[in-house]
């Protein structure tokens, strides 16, 4: 979906905003910010989708996308609880400030916050994530593991480039940017990096093998 209004009900929200609800952890997952974004992401799993559920099998491919999906949260909000935890003392801001949702504003009174701090806090309680781009770079790391050698040709490189190659320069690039911050960026590469994360750890705690798959 990429209206506007589901995505601020089913998009999710830092989970100490008054706009958290109990189900946006897994419905983001089937959100998106617009056509492209929804596009590249079921190209992704049209891509890596298929080959993964056939090594691991249907229940364990769902399993872990939509898992990978949540590990994808936990990096996320544990970054803006730092952020949060930096500038205010607590990782629940909402003790110290105020939002009117309507009008899209902020209020303090703490005498430690700038305008940029209170700008961050906003972005953090009133922004939605939504997308499934976390879960999707489960699946990179896990093809990845599964089919290193494997050959891909991306749009912006005119050469194939080995998967083993291509996508540990994918994942710093993303911690790259997220250390990064650049103004205007308003993408979740923490979330994008938790999704890898929870990918590594499941292939290994799972124990998944490509045994008849030669790539």
């Amino acid at each position: 979906m990429i209206f506007m209004k589901a995505n601020l009900l089913f998009g999710v929200y830092y989970p100490d905003s008054p706009q958290f609800h109990i189900w946006q952890p897994i419905t983001y997952m089937f959100m998106h910010g617009g056509v492209g974004h929804i596009f590249f992401n079921m190209f992704a799993v049209f891509m890596f989708g298929p080959v993964l559920e056939q090594v691991m099998g249907s229940k364990r491919f769902l399993q872990f996308y939509l898992i990978t999906g949540l590990g994808a949260l936990v990096l996320q909000f544990g970054v803006q609880a730092i952020e949060l935890y930096n500038l205010t003392g607590t990782v629940r801001a909402s003790s110290v400030v105020s939002f009117n949702f309507e009008e899209g504003m902020i209020y303090s009174n703490h005498p430690g916050l700038s305008r940029s701090d209170l700008q961050t806090i906003a972005s953090i309680y009133m922004t939605p994530m939504v997308g499934a781009s976390g879960a999707i770079f489960g699946l990179l790391v896990a093809f990845g593991f599964l089919f290193p050698n494997t050959e891909l040709m991306l749009l912006f490189i005119p050469v194939p480039v080995k998967a083993k190659v291509f996508i540990p320069i994918y994942i710093v690039l993303e911690l790259f940017l997220g250390v990064a911050k650049f103004s205007g960026d308003s993408v979740a590469h923490f979330a994008h990096l938790g999704g890898a994360l929870f990918g590594f750890i499941l292939i290994k705690l799972w124990g998944i093998r490509r045994d008849v798959w030669r790539y």
